[in-house]
Order: C-alpha cells, then sequence, then structure tokens
C-alpha cells in the first residue's frame, strides 16, 4: 500500500475528504517524527510505540573491495507493536 491508497483508505472509513485526510495523516507523521527528534517515546495502547535507541559504532566492509569501513554511532527510530496489534496479524495468516 502506497501512502495515496492509505490516505483513501482513511477518507472512506472517517467519512472525511481525502484532502482533510491526507492533512491529518501528515500531521500525525510529523508528530510522530517531531516526538522522536527530542528522544521521547510515543506509546499508542493497543498500537504500539516508538522510540529511538542508539545503535553502537561498528565496523563493516566495503561490499565492493572488501575494505573495513568504520560506522559511527547512530540513533535510530524503532517500533514496536503492542501484543493487541500482533495478534490481529497473526489471525490473517
Amino acid at each position: 500500500m502506497n501512502k495515496a491508497e492509505f490516505i483513501a483508505q482513511v477518507a472512506q472509513r472517517s467519512g472525511m475528504t481525502k484532502k482533510d485526510a491526507e492533512k491529518a495523516a501528515d500531521a500525525v507523521f510529523e508528530t510522530i517524527a517531531s516526538v522522536l527528534e527530542t528522544g521521547d517515546k510515543l506509546n499508542l495502547p493497543g498500537f504500539g510505540a516508538f522510540e529511538t535507541r542508539i545503535r553502537p559504532p561498528r565496523t563493516c566492509r566495503n561490499i565492493h573491495t572488501g575494505a573495513p569501513i568504520e560506522v559511527a554511532e547512530a540513533r535510530v527510530p524503532v517500533f514496536k507493536p503492542a501484543k493487541t496489534l500482533k495478534e490481529r496479524v497473526d489471525q490473517c495468516v
């Protein structure tokens, strides 16, 4: 599913226009990004939690030359699904 298909489904389920659904979705995505930028955790009960974690520095290899490359420490976004969401997805198998 791409963003346009997502917006269409949100509009259909909520009774919003596609334009309003797109504004709402953009606001949600921007808010999640803003929360993560500050280092805070966003917990959405029944859905999951968005947070950031520190990925430690590591040594990788250049796939073309095989030479080692040092990759710096990085703060990365992480999503941990709630038990309820995991159960819903598992029922679809």
